[in-house]
């Protein structure tokens, strides 16, 4: 008989950015299932499930990752509640469509946008909020949501369907950027139990056009692409006891894209 559920996040406190997006909102509802609190920052919360806002383990604040008053605010939330940060999932990022080609003013703009957030915000906020985890007497889990884009190129094959769209390149560069980030912070507290890892996911199915999805699931090895949900349990591995040995790792979950 097991005595000790190695998954449970029971008494656990989680925040996660980008929480009014697709996959925070995800993230939430795997740790809400292994009985984590979780407090969820975004800039904007029109798409969050009523499930998520009327939840008694939910927080919701609103909070700029790119600004360093906003995170000291709510770092100064976090203390007078006297919440007890046990784990942090970078999750914001930005993540362009792809669309007619654009000249250098418009690249440049879009570039310095998605590294402000996508990079330069995970950084702040590991560096803010990961101080508040490396005080717990058992240290705690940072978690960066990556991409499988940090491992390949963007195949422009896939959007230059009409000759006028493309994958911008910011996105793959912020993808890779976080996997150096994730190896420097699984150093920088591990004397005080603080892991560090990656999660990267593959393309999720969420209302793409009919030829883009066939023509992307030819190159996955399992014939599709992956459903909003099905990151729940490497959610759970990752943020619990389940994984305490793993650190500064990328774990991968592609359908098989990347071993072509």
């Amino acid at each position: 008989m097991i005595k000790n559920n190695i998954f449970s996040l029971k008494n656990k406190n989680a925040l996660i950015t980008g929480g009014g997006g697709l996959l925070g909102q995800e993230h939430a509802k795997a740790l809400l299932d292994s009985e984590c609190r979780v407090i969820l920052i975004d800039l904007n919360f029109n798409k969050v499930e009523k499930y998520l806002i009327n939840h008694k383990n939910v927080i919701i604040k609103k909070t700029d990752i790119t600004s360093i008053k906003s995170l000291i605010n709510l770092r100064n939330f976090i203390n007078k509640k006297k919440i007890k940060i046990d784990i942090l999932i970078n999750n914001a990022a930005i993540n362009s469509k792809p669309g007619k080609i654009k000249n250098l003013d418009q690249q440049i703009k879009e570039w310095k946008k998605e590294l402000e957030v996508s990079l330069t915000g995970n950084f702040l906020c590991t560096k803010i909020i990961g101080e508040i985890i490396s005080k717990n007497p058992k240290g705690g889990v940072i978690l960066n949501i990556s991409s499988d884009l940090a491992l390949i190129s963007p195949d422009q094959r896939l959007y230059r369907k009409n000759k006028l769209t493309e994958k911008n390149p910011s996105y793959s560069v912020v993808k890779h950027g976080i996997t150096g980030l994730t190896k420097y912070f699984a150093t920088y507290w591990a004397d005080k139990n603080v892991r560090c890892n990656a999660l990267l996911p593959g393309g999720i199915k969420n209302k793409q056009k009919k030829a883009f999805i066939k023509d992307l699931t030819s190159r996955i090895p399992l014939n599709r692409m992956a459903d909003k949900n099905e990151y729940h349990g490497s959610i759970k591995f990752l943020c619990s006891d389940a994984s305490k040995y793993m650190n500064g790792q990328s774990l991968v979950l592609d359908g098989g894209r990347t071993i072509w």
